[in-house]
C-alpha cells in the first residue's frame, strides 16, 4: 500500500514547506518539508518541488515501516494515518509502541487514544504535535468500524482453516 493524496496533504499540512534550512521543534537539521538533513547532504535553499521529491522518498521509509510493522487489516485511511505519525516519530517509535502491539491484536478502537501518548518534543508537550495526533487519529478512526469487522471476520476464517 501507498500512501494517498490525502494522506500525503495531510503531512504536508503539519511539517510545513521551508526553502531554507531551520531547526525543528527537536533541535535537528530540516528543510522542506520535514526532511532531516543527514551527514553528507549539503542544502542551503530548495524549491517546492525539489522539497516534495525529497518528501516523497522519506514518506516511502514511513510507508515501508508500516508495512512491515503492522500485521492488522487497514484501510487506506488507516494506512495514511500511520504513514504521517511514522514519518515524525520514525520507525523506531512505531516499532516499540504500544499503538502498534494493540493494533496487531486488532484493537482498532484504541489507536486514536494512543496517538495522543506521542505529543512530546523534547520532554515537553507540544501543542502542535497534539493537533498533529488529533487529525491523525481522525483520520484513523474514519473507518475503524469496518476494519474491526474485516478483521474479525479474517480470525475467523483463520480458526475455521486452522482446525
Amino acid at each position: 500500500m501507498r500512501i494517498s493524496t490525502e494522506g500525503l496533504q495531510l503531512v504536508k499540512q503539519f511539517e510545513g514547506f521551508s526553502p531554507t534550512v531551520y531547526k525543528d521543534i527537536a533541535g535537528l537539521a530540516t528543510i522542506g518539508y520535514g526532511h532531516l538533513i543527514t551527514k553528507g547532504e549539503e542544502f542551503s535553499r530548495i524549491s517546492e518541488r525539489e522539497a516534495e521529491v525529497l518528501l516523497l522518498r522519506d514518506i516511502t521509509v514511513a510507508e515501508k515501516a508500516v508495512t512491515r510493522l503492522i500485521h492488522a487489516i487497514l484501510s487506506q485511511q488507516q494506512f495514511d494515518a500511520l504513514v504521517s505519525f511514522t514519518f515524525n516519530l520514525g520507525g523506531g517509535a512505531l516499532q516499540r509502541s504500544t499503538l502498534r502491539a494493540k493494533l496487531n491484536r486488532g484493537e482498532y478502537e484504541e489507536i486514536p487514544a494512543e496517538m495522543l501518548r506521542w505529543v512530546r518534543a523534547g520532554g515537553i508537550r507540544s501543542e502542535g504535535l497534539v493537533r498533529r495526533r488529533r487529525a491523525e487519529g481522525r483520520l484513523f478512526a474514519a473507518s475503524q468500524y469496518a476494519m474491526r469487522f474485516l478483521h474479525e471476520q479474517y480470525v475467523l476464517l483463520a480458526f475455521l482453516n486452522f482446525y
